[in-house]
């Protein structure tokens, strides 16, 4: 699927967005700027459904096509932009999707490391490490590197914590996160797992952004910066060495490397390989492709490759990645397809989406995604309520959490309340003077609000 064909899928859904109720094709074709032919239109609708991106009802010409409301593990958004796979990114997520049976197990395979030649060899095309470029650079000109991640660091501790630890199954809310790293109030309830994972990326975010100067791909950045990370989750032996045991991939058929030997080779075959790379954003990400593959350590691979790939970012004074919204269910999908395919298409997608996401919540994209968000447009009139009465209430941080949970467990259908959770907690944190009219707060019960909340 080309470029071009994305960009006219892309506005077929933007057209739909003025549809609630679904339009048929005629009503989308006198939207579009350009003339289609009736046969392209119902091809790309075809596209689209096929995709689950649009859902259609009735029949010829009475036909209805409607956006379907993003599933958080099928489809997604990008700030009201729905991410459409490419086509060989499709095709990977159809694969790994298939029960496990029907799925050849496959061992490491070291072509897949020593084919790629840094700065021969792209994951990412040129034209899209102009595009994340674009996005991602600082808006304020060249300063010292590290710059622009310490001018956001309060969020993107807080974010970057939430959102790895949330891809690893961790049950803290955004509101928790932020309430265990601020006070050190450990959430009542959960395991203790959870609040010693998102302490432990608080570390390692800290460790990045104090070492910006001076930070390499190399074995004593990425061995501490997985010591640090599995601090008290893995004996003081595993913290930051690498394995000397056999590892096994749940759900998947990928056996890892298991001779101690060749497991310590690789791995440095593959730092040597990823400091070679000049390109910041192809660095990340091969970080992210080939740091779980190898398996290097006995646990807290993943972790330790989405840390190490904001290096790069971070070091060139880029926009970090702070991995909002990314389901986890796609992610491990795109890392299967590494592990069992050696595809790096699926990931690519996923971690380009991720990208664009990061750089619009730190604002530097300004208006490359200004589309509305669906999902907020659905739920807004509830999300109004909840923030209003928290404030109108007074309630603190540990009262809001309570509320925001008890209101979602009421959102229809279940499937979109841990959504509906995040939303009530993102726009909590930027509520400000300047925003509380559309909550319709008056600047007292703010004001009085406030003191508590802090």
């Amino acid at each position: 699927m080309t470029n071009k064909v994305l960009e006219e899928l892309n506005k077929i859904l933007n057209i739909l967005k003025q549809f609630p109720e679904g339009a048929n094709s005629e009503e989308i074709k006198k939207k579009l700027s350009q003339s289609f032919s009736s046969r392209t239109l119902q091809r790309y609708l075809k596209i689209l459904v096929e995709q689950k991106n649009l859902s259609s009802e009735g029949q010829a010409r009475a036909r209805k096509y409607k956006l379907r409301i993003p599933e958080f593990t099928k489809e997604k958004q990008s700030k009201g932009s729905i991410l459409i796979l490419s086509k060989e990114a499709h095709k990977i997520q159809l694969k790994v999707t298939k029960p496990l049976q029907k799925r050849a197990s496959l061992s490491y395979h070291q072509k897949f490391l020593e084919n790629y030649k840094p700065n021969t060899t792209f994951y990412l095309s040129e034209s899209l490490r102009k595009k994340l470029f674009e996005m991602g650079k600082s808006p304020d000109g060249n300063y010292p590197a590290g710059t622009y991640a310490k001018q956001i660091f309060h969020r993107l501790l807080i974010d970057l914590s939430w959102n790895s630890s949330r891809l690893e199954g961790n049950t803290y809310s955004l509101l928790e996160t932020e309430r265990l790293l601020e006070l050190g109030i450990v959430s009542e309830g959960k395991d203790a797992k959870d609040a010693q994972m998102i302490l432990n990326h608080k570390a390692a975010i800290e460790f990045l952004i104090e070492s910006a100067n001076e930070i390499a791909i190399n074995r004593y950045i990425i061995s501490n910066l997985h010591a640090l990370l599995s601090d008290n989750l893995l004996t003081d032996r595993a913290c930051g060495s690498l394995r000397s045991i056999p590892v096994k991939i749940g759900k998947s058929t990928y056996i890892p490397l298991s001779i101690p030997q060749l497991v310590s080779e690789n791995f440095e075959k593959l730092l040597n390989k990823a400091n070679a790379i000049k390109d910041p954003f192809e660095q990340a990400f091969f970080l992210m492709v080939q740091l779980p593959y190898l398996q290097p350590f006995e646990d807290v691979n993943k972790r330790t490759s989405r840390l190490a790939a904001n290096i790069a970012l971070i070091k060139n004074n880029l926009c970090p990645l702070s991995f909002i919204d990314v389901p986890q269910k796609d992610y491990i999908n795109g890392l299967l397809g590494v592990y069992e395919l050696n595809r790096i298409e699926l990931l690519r997608d996923i971690f380009v989406w991720a990208y664009e996401r990061s750089c619009f919540l730190y604002s530097t994209t300004r208006n490359v995604l200004g589309e509305p968000d669906v999902f907020r447009m659905k739920y807004r009139d509830s999300i109004v309520e909840v923030i209003s009465e928290i404030v109108k209430k007074g309630l603190d941080k540990s009262q809001a959490i309570l509320l925001i949970q008890r209101k979602a467990q009421k959102t229809k259908p279940s499937k979109d309340s841990q959504r509906f959770i995040e939303i009530v907690e993102r726009e909590l944190q930027s509520l400000h003077e300047g925003s509380i009219a559309r909550y319709r707060l008056r600047l007292s019960e703010y004001k009085k609000w406030k003191k508590k909340w802090k």
